[in-house]
């Protein structure tokens, strides 16, 4: 899927001869986002590129993969709802909400022209669909359940995400709180920390491993933008890269990991190392 992921993108960025970020229609016969055989750039009449993303409307993909929800604009979101299925959108977010699920949408969600557009692969996944691309077919999108799946983690491992998110970055931006998260899981999946979330957290293997596990601070309630974060990195979001360190060299004198690992981003007041 990574490569059908890679292919699409790379396909789609080829086909069109508008510049990123600009409004296109179909250059070609394999141009065509299609459901159940029917092409829906004739409806849609454009579609939007940014960043290598192909973003949609809302609205008619909406129409197509979940054809019996009800689509309105309220308080400045777009929302679609019916048959156990509440999604909304609102342009400038970085994030689709769709049930209790956060799909994370980088560029943001756009408003352009009027038409509230997000990337095709969020929107199909937020309404149970597949998205696949072949150069005979172009961008395939095939309807599924109108509903997506139930997120793939557990209330704890959500607990312990927005609190150690929370307590970690705290007026930091969302890109750092994705960043504080994206570590956490770095080291769920490495073989030199423990298995699961909670201990990671609270690991003290060689030490404790987090200062708020220290002070307290990690029991405290969550900020709603912490617990945003956790649902987002929790649901695939990634922020830093393969980065298993963070630290605020401002706010430490044990400079440990600048001298001993390699140095990936700075995000906010904290610097990331592998």
């Amino acid at each position: 899927m990574k490569m059908k992921r890679t292919l699409l993108g790379m396909a789609l960025a080829a086909s069109l001869t508008a510049p990123a970020a600009a409004l296109a229609l179909p250059a070609s016969a394999a141009d065509v986002l299609s459901v159940n055989g029917q092409n829906l750039w004739s409806q849609s009449q454009a579609h939007l590129v940014e960043g290598g993303t192909t973003y949609v409307s809302l609205r008619t993909v909406a129409q197509a993969l979940a054809p019996s929800a009800e689509i309105t604009w309220e308080d400045g979101a777009a929302w679609v709802r019916g048959n156990g299925l509440a999604l909304s959108a609102r342009p400038g977010d970085q994030w689709l909400m769709v049930n209790d699920r956060a799909l994370y949408i980088p560029h943001q969600v756009r408003l352009e022209n009027g038409r509230t557009m997000v990337p095709v692969r969020v929107l199909a996944q937020a309404l149970g669909g597949t998205v696949d691309w072949s150069w005979e077919e172009g961008v395939v999108l095939t309807p599924g359940s109108g509903k997506p799946a139930p997120a793939d983690y557990t209330e704890e491992d959500l607990y312990w995400m927005s609190r150690i998110i929370s307590a970690e970055s705290r007026g930091e931006p969302l890109l750092g709180k994705l960043a504080v998260g994206t570590v956490v899981l770095n080291r769920v999946a490495s073989d030199e920390f423990p298995d699961t979330i909670h201990d990671v957290i609270f690991d003290r293997k060689w030490g404790v491993q987090f200062a708020p596990v220290a002070n307290g601070s990690v029991n405290m309630e969550p900020t709603e933008e912490s617990v945003l974060a956790a649902k987002l990195v929790l649901d695939g979001a990634r922020a830093a890269g393969d980065s298993l360190y963070f630290l605020a060299p401002d706010l430490t004198d044990n400079h440990w990991i600048m001298e001993n690992q390699s140095y990936v981003t700075t995000i906010g007041c904290h610097w990331f190392y592998q």
